[in-house]
């Protein structure tokens, strides 16, 4: 964890604005803006760039993708730039928090693979890079999104003491112990060889 040097009030503030940020339902969004119906009625009902792929429109799940994970880079970024480096991690997890648990939506979210790699890329593009690889290869190789996602989780902590000072690393294993807390159900089709493999629509 970095030094607390900031304000409590102004600590707030950033985590109040990170979570509205963050709570933003881009998934549900572009599908209704794009025709595509109500998001959470369509596969799985999860508001992310998977289950928007499950329309058979790669663009929209594209745009989905990249909002989401832009919610967890841009509030990154403004609290660095405005407040400080512990302004960043707070309204980092706060971000974080909104995709899980949007207000919007009765606090019915997605999974938050996408806010998870755009907040690490804006804390450390180092650790950001290494995460979307992970991604990428394990999802290119096994064709299941969520068990690329589950690595990618579960290689933070291993990149951050590779790669940092760990001042991540509490941050990275409180994100990577939510992800597998919402990707509960996916590990239990895992286990029993259920899961749903990418670009596959669900009925």
């Amino acid at each position: 964890m970095p030094e607390i040097v900031t304000s409590q009030g102004m600590l707030l503030l950033s985590a109040v604005l990170g979570y509205l940020l963050g709570s933003i339902p881009f998934g549900v969004l572009v599908t209704r803006a794009m025709g595509l119906g109500d998001l959470r009625a369509i596969g799985s009902g999860n508001i992310g760039a998977t289950n928007v792929l499950r329309t058979g429109n790669k663009g929209a799940a594209l745009a989905t993708l990249l909002l989401d994970g832009g919610k967890g880079t841009v509030a990154v970024l403004l609290a660095r730039g405005l407040v400080g480096d512990d302004a960043a991690q707070l309204a980092g997890f706060a971000a974080f928090l909104g995709h899980l648990y949007p207000v919007w939506l009765g606090f019915k979210g997605g999974k938050g693979v996408a806010t998870f790699l755009g907040l690490f890329l804006a804390l450390d593009w180092r650790i950001g890079a290494c995460l979307c690889l992970t991604w990428l290869v394990v999802a290119v190789i096994g064709r299941v999104s969520s068990i690329a996602a589950l690595v990618a989780a579960a290689s933070a902590a291993l990149w951050i003491l590779w790669l940092t000072d760990g001042s991540l690393l509490v941050l990275s294993l409180v994100l990577t112990v939510l992800i597998y807390v919402r990707h509960s159900e996916n590990l239990k089709r895992i286990k029993a060889g259920t899961e749903p493999r990418i670009g596959r629509k669900k009925a």
